[in-house]
């Protein structure tokens, strides 16, 4: 009889152990997880990836070269390659911002206009300013023509509006610009338009960011679009 129960009690300790679902995967998992050990992967401060593509403190990538640093002033950008016209041989940014404006890589091959966004993405707003430490809109939109088209624009929204050729929001192209009226109905704000409907500026509320012109912000406010003059 006690030999009977101690077989018993065997037997309903062996089903309970099979039961558990570690003890079932170690036996039938045939790619081997059921014993694989989990290993702990430490964070970096200056994570390097394939083609030695640099994720430095602060999440942006900004070489493959690894020529980017970070000064007393914050991160500094270097960028050393210049694109392509192309998919295959697009540089980072063009990836990054084909994403941010939903277009296609091979339709953002300024990539001396991506790097000046990139640096300025974020720069809180103030009226009058025109610096990294604040900026207006036309404030920006000048850094933008001077540093990327060397053109110098008027330095106001609205003569900048006064000195463009008006053209069709349909025949808006890379580099022209877009005005908005958010103080009653006259130009008092402006955008440089960069392609699929979306334009960079200083907004007051993002600081420098990427907007579409569809946004039920903008669209009603809406003013004109501007070629600036060559020449």
């Amino acid at each position: 009889m006690i030999k009977q129960l101690h077989s018993v009690a065997i037997l309903i300790m062996a089903i309970v152990f099979l039961s558990s679902c570690n003890a079932l995967r170690n036996i039938t998992a045939k790619d081997g997880s059921g014993t694989a050990k989990v290993k702990k992967v430490h964070p970096s401060n200056n994570l390097t990836f394939m083609e030695d593509i640099e994720m430095l403190p602060g999440g942006v990538v900004v070489t493959r070269h690894k020529t980017s640093g970070i000064d007393s002033k914050g991160l500094t950008y270097h960028y050393s390659e210049k694109g392509g016209t192309s998919i295959d041989d697009a540089n980072w940014l063009q990836y990054k911002y084909a994403i941010i404006t939903n277009t296609e890589v091979e339709n953002l091959t300024n990539v001396p206009l991506l790097q000046k966004i990139d640096e300025w993405w974020g720069t809180k707003y103030c009226i009058g300013g025109e610096t990294k430490d604040c900026t207006d809109c036309s404030g920006f939109s000048g850094v933008i023509f001077r540093e990327v088209y060397n053109i110098q624009l008027p330095r106001t929204a609205s003569d900048q509006y006064a000195s463009c050729d008006k053209i069709d929001v349909t025949d808006l192209k890379e580099g022209d610009l877009v005005f908005f009226h958010t103080v009653r109905r006259q130009v008092s704000h402006v955008g440089v338009y960069i392609g699929n409907n979306k334009f960079v500026h200083a907004s007051t509320s993002e600081g420098v960011t990427i907007s579409d012109l569809n946004d039920t912000y903008w669209q009603p406010r809406f003013i004109a679009a501007g070629r600036v003059r060559k020449g």
